[in-house]
């Protein structure tokens, strides 16, 4: 996995990947803004919105009793903690902090819990000569509860490193010779559809004993039944021990049983027991209390006293926590390795409609009862090697390659996180549902594979509670179509079927009052739901605009699904998808009013910058158009649709006419063509068409949509101003900026930094062979978000030149796998020259 750092007998720690000393304290620490990814951000400066907003809010949270999909009351702060995720995707995900402590929960399906569980940790305990000479919390803090413990542990002696989805956690303990390195392990792993389902994460403890004296070591891993919340107090949790052997390995560990009538779950913590390794146990404990009867149960020898049953339910107000103890000896100046686990079980989910039960796809090879913990605790123990292999045969081309900055090698990996903690949902298929599918006409490939791959839907952000939210996957999707392909078209499935579907109850928005459908045949839909309610069969959760009058849905439908088609190769998938595309730009086709080939914006903020209004022809939408109608053609010459290529090359020979005559000026695309006073605002995505016709090998040569100089031109246009121009190019590029040099502040959204949108342009600059400038493009937000703002693991969609933030952990950043997919690309044609990294 590229370079490591010496250890002995053990995976090494990364000398790439995001590092942090424990004892590190960031120097920014700020509050977000209460704005959203969506309009109430900037129009809750006009009171009519602010009301209209209210009144919804209002009728959502405390008549309907519902989580609002965009909570402006209860944005999430900033907590400056986070850590690699443990869990697969769709399983829910535990998030490890780089102090660690236990302090993010995703359980539930969208429901997230933002707490550090006290009792949540590891101990270290050394013997020497039959005597415990150190006994420690891996912990910095100093809680209120569990005082018998040993706290505190000084974070100048030990450092966090992560590169996802590995962890590493080394402390050296002072004055005991002795390093420990915990080594964190989840099932990421490209192309695998199985192992990748896991509820689980493994913690590998390696002992570098660099005394003269043998020493014995133990961890002891203490979890409590729940997330000290409310549930916790509700009575009826209990714990049993449990031990499996199997294929000649053994695994032992405690099961947490977390009763509740909805979404019930179980937790398992656990150990592999080999030769020279001793697991024992303690199966209940009070958490709330001083935690004494633990604590010298392993001060006395090491080990726990391993009583068997299980416990009693708990009563009404009571708590109850487990500890599992690996315990071995290290030779003088040896090494040893201890093996400990967590693993949990939510079958069965309801979402928040509570009308149908879903099984996760993790249940297909581990079953669906609510007892896989034991099943899940061996497999992760005795499998989490060959993970290892396979991540580091994916990892390491690329963490070898001495042409890419290690900033961004880390950022590659590392925003990946979001793909398993983004509220992640990767379900079997209902019987009902494949009934249904059965008996559509057209989409052939549907029902196989989402038979064979599941569903898989993830959230646009972890405050903005919509799943599959298609104008930002648009951006996001590299991530899946390069590593888990079938993930991708299942996806794309879902949103073919959803555009055939209509839907005309009746729906207030927000933005003026208006009412309207819920959806249109042959629209593509701005998402498939959100966890409150039933997601894949009431689509369109969002309720700030009528999305059907969008202008960027139904145009990244058809250039996702070319850009599908030509990475992975998949007729059938075409022909399927063929119509959709035919479909949608049909529907498109209606807001060209002039007849000139160009589509036009309506005078609203009518697409993905949903803040920040366009009028006319707009480099944004008109370039998606020209990039789709390209596309459309490029299709039906694949699949010898003359007629079809005829009428869609006649659209794009005037289009294309009329967005140049319409909005190049001489150094770039502007925003507009109105006549507002930011119509000729620098917008550093007016080439989004060009961005992705490139992805899809298409772009240049007899394809070629936008004059290869006017792309040159605008590209070092963006730099100039949007780039070096705003904060002294150490920001990334601010979405719009005037042609005076200073940031276009017509809206919310036009004054901000999109992290995603700025991954997106990097890659356009190195497709286009401005390489250094697409680097030094990207540095400046992971420098923002990983260093200056200490956003680890929840990469915003948004932040402002002040500093302030919008929307932690989002889903667009993922598009760093265009900037990835790019460098590929063009290495493939072109001898590499070296970047040179700013900061690194």
């Amino acid at each position: 996995m590229g370079r490591f750092e010496g250890r002995a007998g053990g995976r090494g720690v990364p000398r790439w990947g995001w590092r942090l000393c424990l004892a590190h304290q960031f120097s920014e620490r700020r509050k977000p803004y209460q704005a959203g990814d969506v309009s109430p951000g900037n129009a809750l400066r006009h009171l009519g919105m602010a009301l209209r907003y209210c009144r919804w809010w209002y009728r959502t949270t405390r008549v309907e009793k519902k989580r609002p999909v965009i909570d402006l009351f209860n944005s999430q702060p900033l907590r400056q903690i986070y850590g690699c995720p443990l869990g697969g995707f769709g399983g829910g995900t535990v998030t490890r902090g780089w102090r660690g402590d236990f302090c993010r929960w995703q359980l539930s399906p969208g429901l997230y819990h933002y707490k550090a569980v006290t009792a949540d940790q590891f101990t270290v305990c050394l013997r020497r000569k039959g005597q415990t000479v150190y006994q420690q919390v891996l912990s910095v803090e100093r809680p209120g509860s569990l005082q018998g413990w040993n706290w505190g542990f000084c974070g100048h002696y030990a450092f966090y490193h992560a590169l996802y989805p590995r962890a590493w956690t080394v402390y050296q303990l002072p004055g005991q010779d002795v390093v420990l390195t915990c080594r964190q392990v989840a099932p990421i792993i490209p192309h695998d559809y199985q192992d990748t389902s896991l509820p689980v994460g493994v913690f590998v403890w390696e002992v570098e004993n660099n005394s003269g004296e043998e020493l014995d070591v133990s961890i002891m891993f203490t979890f409590r039944n729940g997330m000290e919340t409310k549930d916790d107090r509700a009575g009826g949790h209990w714990n049993e021990p449990f031990s499996l052997e199997r294929g000649g390995h053994c695994v032992r560990g405690v099961m947490l049983h977390h009763c509740l009538p909805v979404n019930a779950y179980t937790l398992a913590i656990s150990a592999r027991e080999k030769a020279g390794t001793t697991v024992t146990h303690l199966t209940a404990f009070n958490p709330a209390g001083t935690g004494q009867e633990v604590w010298h149960d392993l001060l006395a020898d090491g080990k726990l006293t391993s009583l068997p049953g299980k416990s009693k339910p708990t009563e009404k107000g009571e708590a109850c926590a487990a500890a599992v103890c690996a315990s071995c000896t290290v030779s003088a100046n040896g090494h040893g390795t201890l093996e400990l686990g967590l693993a949990w079980d939510m079958p069965r989910i309801r979402f928040g409609s509570q009308e149908r039960e879903h099984h996760r796809r993790y249940t297909r090879f581990f079953g669906s009862d609510g007892n896989a913990c034991p099943a899940l605790s061996h497999y992760m123990l005795t499998h989490y090697e060959q993970w290892e292999e396979k991540i580091e045969a994916w990892q390491r081309p690329i963490l070898e390659n001495s042409e890419l900055p290690p900033w961004y090698k880390s950022a590659l990996f590392n925003e990946l996180y979001f793909l398993a903690d983004g509220g992640t949902l990767w379900l079997e298929l209902l019987p009902e549902d494949a009934a249904s599918l059965g008996s559509r006409p057209g989409l052939s490939q549907h029902l196989p594979l989402l038979q064979e791959y599941g569903r898989f839907a993830y959230l646009e952000g972890q405050e903005y509670l919509m799943y599959n939210t298609y104008d930002v996957h648009f951006y996001a999707s590299f991530a899946l179509i390069m590593l888990w392909p079938k993930l991708e078209l299942s996806l794309q499935y879902d949103m073919a079927a959803a555009v055939l579907n209509e839907d005309l109850r009746p729906r207030l928005y927000l933005m003026n009052g208006q009412t309207a459908q819920v959806k249109l045949c042959n629209v593509v839909p701005h998402d498939i739901g959100e966890p409150g309610d039933e997601p894949w069969q009431r689509v369109n959760a969002y309720l700030i605009h009528d999305t059907a009058n969008w202008k960027d849905l139904n145009l990244k439908f058809v250039l996702q699904v070319y850009r599908n088609y030509y990475l992975v190769e998949d007729s059938a998938y075409l022909r399927d998808m063929w119509p959709i595309c035919q479909a949608v730009m049909e529907s498109e086709l209606k807001f060209d009013r002039d007849g000139d080939g160009l589509i036009e914006n309506s005078g609203f903020a009518d697409q993905t910058y949903d803040a920040w209004v366009v009028t006319g022809a707009s480099a944004y939408c008109g370039g998606l158009w020209l990039a789709a109608v390209c596309t459309m053609c490029r299709m039906a010459e694949i699949l010898g649709e003359d007629e079809i290529q005829q009428k869609y090359s006649a659209i794009l020979a005037k289009g294309s006419e009329a967005f140049e005559r319409l909005l190049w000026n001489g150094k770039y695309y502007n925003y507009d063509s109105g006549r507002s006073a930011s119509s000729n605002s620098i917008m550093s995505d007016q080439l989004a068409g060009q961005w992705f016709l490139r992805a899809c090998g298409l772009g240049e040569g007899r394809f070629e949509v936008f004059p290869q100089d006017h792309v040159q031109t605008a590209l070092k246009t963006i730099f100039e101003l949007n780039v070096m121009g705003f904060s002294e190019g150490t920001m990334g590029a601010v979405n719009g900026m005037r042609p005076s040099g200073t940031p276009d502040t017509s809206s919310v959204q036009s004054n901000e930094v999109w992290v995603g949108v700025v991954y997106a342009l990097a890659a356009t600059m190195i497709q286009e062979g401005l390489v250094e400038e697409g680097f030094r493009t990207a540095e400046g937000c992971y420098r923002t978000v990983w260093e200056h703002l200490g956003m680890a693991f929840q990469t915003p969609e948004a932040y402002c030149q002040k500093r302030v933030f919008r929307s932690l952990a989002y889903m667009r950043p993922l598009s760093i796998w265009s900037m990835q997919l790019a460098w590929e690309r063009r290495a493939a044609r072109v001898p590499p020259a070296p970047v040179n990294s700013v900061g690194s």
